[in-house]
């Protein structure tokens, strides 16, 4: 028993004459007599009677029908879903995401993804840098959130947004009076940094740019576990801007004056040979959210590309009569 042979059962047994059933099946009679009758044989048991007025269905023909008509939902249900998901519009995408990337800014992406796409479950998994790419090349994930910027021939790499850095320090340290923290006044102050390279690359390079060597604390497994270390006095640290969504108990942030232009950048990566219609929808909202939060000439950035999840830039100088340069 196939589904055609279902579909012909349903038809003779909706219209009760298989005349009728053969016009609406686009068939002459004879063919669709000898498929009931194939299917009565080889069930073994009598699906119809024969009556003057048409036919009727036995018992067993009853029981056949409501399952035939609960198969053809669950097959139209199936051919629905499928072509939703070929789609992009329904099934399960797995996001890999660690740090501070959870904090404020991929909750807005993922919750702007999910007003557009209600259908898709939505799966993250927070794992540790050195485990992300793994993942990403095994298919436990198709894509990651980080600050990290891979260089892989692999894989494909898109700016999420870039974030102006931050002070983080205990809402008692002499310094959270203040409404803005020279970089330079950190002189003096035990630097609390994660594990990350490209942070304590960025605290030397910040600090360095302002005349002295930062004093680092104890590494932090994480920034934030540096920001509960921060919180606690036994530091401070420089977090981006979107930590501020998160309240610790204790801790402050303080935008920084600085000679500078320092930022922490949020990314995305996914292989690049990942067709998968779900990742394109998720990607369509990461670009729209870019336009809001990336500078115009970042927003097309791609792996191999200049650039790092944090860096500075030289602020423009004025030139005579207001001009920047």
């Amino acid at each position: 028993m196939d589904l055609r042979q279902l579909n012909y059962f349903v038809a003779v047994a909706q219209t009760r004459h298989l005349g009728r059933a053969a016009e609406k099946l686009h068939l002459s009679q004879p063919p669709l007599t000898r498929q009931i009758q194939q299917l009565e044989a080889e069930l073994g048991v009598q699906l119809f009677k024969r009556t003057p007025h048409g036919m009727e269905l036995t018992p067993a023909g009853e029981e056949l029908l409501r399952d035939a008509q609960s198969i053809r939902s669950l097959v139209a249900q199936a051919a629905e879903r499928a072509q939703r998901v070929g789609r992009g519009q329904a099934g399960r995408l797995d996001v890999g995401v660690y740090g501070s990337a959870i904090f404020g800014l991929v909750p807005q992406v993922l919750a702007a993804f999910h007003a557009e796409h209600p259908e898709v479950e939505l799966v993250l998994h927070h794992a540790q840098t050195p485990a992300q790419l793994p993942a990403l090349r095994q298919g436990r994930v198709a894509l990651v959130f980080e600050r990290m910027l891979p260089e892989e021939v692999d894989v494909e790499v898109e700016l999420v947004a870039r974030e102006p850095l931050l002070l983080g320090l205990s809402e008692h340290h002499r310094l959270a009076a203040q409404d803005r923290v020279d970089v330079a006044t950190l002189r003096d102050e035990k630097m609390l940094i994660g594990t990350s390279p490209s942070i304590a690359a960025m605290t030397l390079q910040l600090c360095r740019a302002h005349g002295f060597e930062p004093r680092l604390a104890s590494p932090a497994t994480d920034i934030v576990t540096a920001t509960l270390l921060a919180a606690a006095g036994l530091g401070v640290t420089f977090v981006p801007g979107s930590m501020t969504s998160v309240h610790f108990p204790g801790v402050t942030y303080r935008p920084l004056q600085s000679r500078v232009d320092a930022y922490m950048d949020l990314h995305c990566f996914y292989l690049r040979d990942n067709g998968s219609p779900l990742l394109a929808a998720l990607l369509q909202t990461v670009r729209a959210f870019r336009t809001r939060f990336a500078p115009a000439r970042l927003r097309t950035r791609r792996s191999g590309s200049p650039g790092s999840a944090t860096g500075l830039r030289s602020k423009p100088r004025a030139r005579p009569g207001g001009q920047v340069e």
